[in-house]
């Protein structure tokens, strides 16, 4: 277990999962680093670390890529795309995920937050997913490309020193009480 003065959050710091992850952090003592561009207005200021237009371009990935990826279509906006860029600072600089969403029949992850997790397999790292529907943990499975739920003493635990959480703009109780548990359960 990693001492939590070692301990630091990627996250973005945007409304919902994000903002949980956030304030759970900062409760537990936990440093945060929150990825962020001109324009964004996250609602956790705490660790911002406004990305520039060089920076950005270094999380650049092709919508037609991430559309066939995830099965389905993105807007071509510049925010769209800067999100996506920041999504990929978040991941990048984590040795472990966490996402707060839905898992579809596809075994991909409802909305932008998908791409987080879709970036998480193509890096290999450790991945998990509160299935918000569900009320479950989930851990992604490489080996046998699938979801292996992950209940009671399987549930997950921060286990590096640096890690990402991101998720749904939307979150409800369960998903609250389930971050909650996951820094309760590592700090």
């Amino acid at each position: 277990m990693p001492k939590r003065e070692d301990v630091i959050l990627f996250s973005g710091g945007a409304q919902g999962a994000e903002a949980e992850f956030g304030a759970c952090a900062e409760r537990f003592g936990i440093e945060e680093v929150n990825f962020s561009f001109d324009g964004h207005k996250p609602v956790r200021s705490r660790g911002l670390r406004v990305l520039n237009h060089e920076e950005l371009y270094a999380g650049e990935v092709s919508l037609a890529y991430v559309s066939r990826l995830m099965n389905r279509r993105y807007p071509d906006t510049p925010t769209f795309r800067k999100i996506l860029q920041s999504i990929w600072y978040q991941v990048n600089h984590g040795q472990e995920i966490y996402v707060i969403g839905t898992i579809q029949p596809d075994q991909t992850v409802r909305g932008g937050t998908g791409w987080g997790a879709e970036f998480a397999k193509l890096c290999n790292k450790p991945l998990f997913v509160f299935d918000q529907e569900r009320a479950t943990w989930f851990e992604w499975d490489g080996d046998a490309s699938k979801w292996a739920e992950r209940t009671g003493s399987q549930e997950p635990v921060i286990t590096h020193m640096h890690f990402s959480g991101t998720g749904t703009r939307t979150v409800n109780a369960a998903a609250q009480k389930a971050i909650e548990g996951l820094f309760a359960r590592s700090f």
